[in-house]
């Protein structure tokens, strides 16, 4: 596969509450959601467990998308926030394992901003077809880098 055939599979961990309202509006205004985003609900972005993420790129995924409510409109008051620290570490941990930081991403959005959702998934598609296939999920299992 040349690099110019390269598509991206990216993991998307959706607040149920605020992302996930955005991504449906985006559907019913009939906006293409990009066919390289697989999309998991969860109940607030602070439910993400870490190890989801680590299993997201064993698993192939290319990059991990999350998405939570803007900071002081998360339903559960402070579960976006727990968000952006684990997030941090865990950015800190796959550059250990030989992941670039760019393949993570944590984004705030508001049920109304489908529009942003979508250029957000495409902006990032974009920058994932320029890094290329994610080297951990190329690796067969139980061979450490």
């Amino acid at each position: 596969m040349s690099a110019s055939d390269f598509e991206p599979t990216i993991v998307g961990f959706l607040c149920n509450w605020c992302p996930f309202t955005a991504v449906d509006l985006a559907g019913s205004l009939t906006r293409a959601k990009s066919p390289n985003f697989r999309l998991i609900r969860v109940v607030c972005s602070g439910t993400v467990d870490p190890k989801f993420v680590l299993q997201s790129f064993l698993e192939g995924a290319d990059g991990v998308f999350i998405g939570g409510c803007w900071p002081g409109d998360c339903h559960y008051i402070h579960g976006n926030l727990k968000a952006r620290r684990r997030v941090a570490l865990l950015t800190e941990v796959l550059g250990q394992v030989g992941i670039e930081k760019e393949r993570l991403w944590l984004r705030w959005i508001a049920a109304s901003e489908s529009a942003r959702f979508v250029e957000m998934v495409e902006e990032m598609t974009r920058q994932l077809r320029v890094l290329g296939p994610c080297a951990l999920a190329r690796r067969p299992r139980g061979i450490s880098p």
